[in-house]
């Protein structure tokens, strides 16, 4: 009997490193993308409605970041709401940039850029596939519903609670891989908890 000699056929795997530079490039070009598009926001001033109850008229918020304040947000639940969170993001900014507005509305920008690219991260990983996960992200950063949560102050619970749910999103791909691993799920649940705390 004849044996034919086998071809071995060698396949292009790319670099583990390279594909990542390749996510990580789309992210932060996504991240780049949705602070240049919500740039003006940096100019727009606060609002009547329920910025003065989260930021300008609230004097725990407005006291910055302080012990009381810290135990205050984990207390209160006025406006139907427990998110002390929000709360505590509130009083940093206000630790940081004081009340001028544009500093709240940057830091909401950044929240809304982080979150389009954990968005794209997190679908590549469940998926392999950069370009629709980076379409789908783009539609997600750019689609107009976001807007209201972007440019509005008092939306930080929205940019806040939707950063951690996409990590947690995220973090349970990534438990589903091996699942016997504990620290995996635990990792999950905290994600998954500072959403609600959000």
């Amino acid at each position: 009997m004849k044996t034919t000699p086998t071809r071995s056929i060698a396949i292009a795997v790319p670099d583990d490193r390279a594909r990542y530079l390749r996510v990580l490039f789309c992210a932060v070009g996504l991240a780049a993308a949705v602070v240049a598009l919500y740039w003006r926001v940096l100019g727009y001033e606060f609002i009547n409605l329920d910025d003065d109850v989260y930021v300008y008229a609230n004097d725990h918020v407005k006291a910055g970041l302080t012990l009381d304040g810290f135990r205050w947000a984990l207390a209160d639940v006025s406006n139907g709401n427990w998110h002390p969170l929000t709360w505590l993001s509130h009083m940093l900014d206000v630790q940081s940039f004081g009340l001028q507005a544009g500093g709240h509305h940057f830091v909401s920008v950044l929240w809304h850029a982080a979150n389009s690219a954990v968005l794209m991260a997190a679908l590549w990983f469940m998926t392999g596939c950069l370009g629709r996960s980076a379409f789908v992200a783009a539609l997600f950063a750019v689609h107009p519903l976001r807007v209201e949560s972007v440019a509005w102050v008092s939306e930080r619970k929205d940019v806040l609670s939707s950063f951690f749910f996409l990590s947690a999103l995220w973090a349970y791909a990534w438990y589903a891989r091996r699942p016997q691993v504990w620290l995996r799920y635990a990792t999950v649940a905290t994600l998954f908890a500072l959403g609600l705390m959000a």
